[in-house]
């Protein structure tokens, strides 16, 4: 049986009343006002519950029709039918381009007036999911959905949530694995192109010969085997955001077309003789130092400054120790969710091995240690230092805060366990260890003797 919330608008009490009843004998809950002053003031108190207005166009004190922005503008997702005595042309095609639903003459069968308002009904809760996954994807890649509070994460946050309404070309700056591509999300997310497409590329992905026709499409018979006309990514992104992670990758013939749309806003498609407009918004990602790139000549200098016109760096995770806790826990719960357990605990000593590692691959290196111990650890032990990966384990006899009591700023702080870290690699073999280390066999036996190794 059909359900929702209709607010039916007619100053004739008794047509008033026989079409609420034939609603409501169909399931829907119908709310009355017999003028358009009642009729709006309920609009205002359920304008989230009520999903079709049925108003007649002539009532005491308004035109259903210079009425409709004003039901649209209280209650955007619900639709609109206007009734009335005696329909007209031009009245019927003015309320559908002003976005009425439809235009009913009083006196048509039950069974229209039911059709009718069943079709209204369905868009309403259409555009009421679509409404829902769409704030959805808001909080999914918002700033305050990334994890944690650390002052680099925040300055980090604060340029780009300050950037992300405007158009301006953005250049992302940080280590492989540190959530540049979510940087990107939140920025795009954050921005007026958020309904519109956000493509992303890793720019290290494809032959440099393919990255062109990549970008930028190309027209049938180009080269061989082009078949047909293919869209490239800039036109996937039109209205929206592309996102070029790996950009120092691109070679010299595709950075100058680049260059092209960032000072044009126009492209041309391999194999064609005419430009195409580009409507997109270019966010751009590098591990690299472009600037110092660009000044040695492997990058142009041109498009960095085009690219750079604002640089948010994304900071390593070594750099937000104080967000190793709140990302353990967040992931934790993600892959038990994912695994369908409870969320693994951490032992107090495998926390400290967690947020005093170096992470060389940043978060995205954290996030594979844990999906790695959810499913090797068993569901009711904690993850203790013995469950993490052996690097994280040859961290924590010589590299830990705990290991030494000397404090580890200290050059010989550094040396001893330095020193101790290659014997543990080379499985005790000194003559091995003091290749690795560049020092003479006797200078090592020395310093294992000095540092009690």
């Amino acid at each position: 049986m059909p359900h929702g919330t209709i607010l039916l608008i007619d100053d004739e009490a008794m047509l008033r009343q026989a079409v609420a009843r034939t609603l409501e004998l169909e399931g829907y809950t119908v709310v009355q006002a017999p003028d358009a002053h009642r009729g709006l003031q309920a609009l205002r108190e359920q304008a989230d519950s009520i999903g079709v207005v049925l108003s007649d166009v002539k009532l005491p004190d308004g035109r259903g029709l210079d009425l409709l922005p004003r039901y649209k503008a209280l209650a955007p997702l619900a639709e609109v039918i206007l009734m009335t005595a005696y329909g007209t042309i031009p009245d019927s095609v003015r309320a559908m381009k002003e976005g009425a639903f439809d235009y009913l003459t009083k006196g048509d069968s039950d069974d229209q007036l039911l059709v009718v308002v069943e079709r209204a009904m369905d868009r309403f809760r259409l555009q009421q999911r679509v409404a829902q996954l769409e704030r959805k994807v808001d909080t999914q890649y918002s700033f305050e959905s990334m994890v944690g509070h650390s002052p680099a994460l925040e300055k980090a946050k604060a340029t780009a949530r300050q950037v992300a309404p405007t158009d301006a070309t953005v250049l992302l700056e940080g280590p492989t694995g540190a959530g540049k591509e979510l940087f990107a999300q939140a920025i795009h997310y954050g921005s007026e192109r958020r309904r519109k497409p956000f493509v992303a590329v890793n720019c290290s992905a494809f032959p440099r010969e393919l990255m062109e026709s990549e970008l930028f499409g190309y027209k049938k018979g180009a080269f061989t085997g082009a078949q047909a006309d293919k869209k490239g990514l800039f036109e996937e992104a039109h209205g929206g955001t592309l996102f070029l992670d790996e950009i120092g990758e691109l070679e010299p013939g595709v950075q100058a077309k680049l260059l092209r749309v960032l000072e044009a806003q126009e492209f041309t498609k391999v194999g064609d003789t005419r430009p195409t407009r580009a409507n997109v918004r270019i966010i751009a990602a590098t591990n690299r130092n472009l600037r110092q790139e660009a000044d040695q000549g492997h990058f142009r200098a041109d498009l960095y400054y085009r690219l750079s016109v604002v640089v948010v760096p994304v900071p390593a995770l070594s750099a937000r120790r104080a967000d190793v806790a709140p990302l353990t826990a967040h992931f934790l719960q993600h892959f038990a969710v994912k695994l369908r357990q409870r969320p693994l605990t951490v032992t107090p000593d495998a926390l400290r091995i967690l947020e005093h590692y170096p992470w060389p691959g940043n978060v995205r290196e954290l996030k594979n240690v844990l999906e790695r111990a959810s499913i090797l650890t068993p569901v009711d032990q904690p993850l203790t230092v013995e469950g993490l990966p052996h690097e994280l384990q040859l961290f924590a006899l010589v590299g830990s805060p705990a290991s030494s009591a000397q404090d580890e700023r200290s050059l010989r702080s550094a040396e001893k366990q330095h020193i101790q870290r290659i014997l543990l690699e080379c499985g005790g073999n000194k003559t091995e260890a003091a290749r690795v280390l560049g020092i003479a066999i006797t200078t090592l036996y020395r310093k294992i003797q000095e540092y009690g190794l």
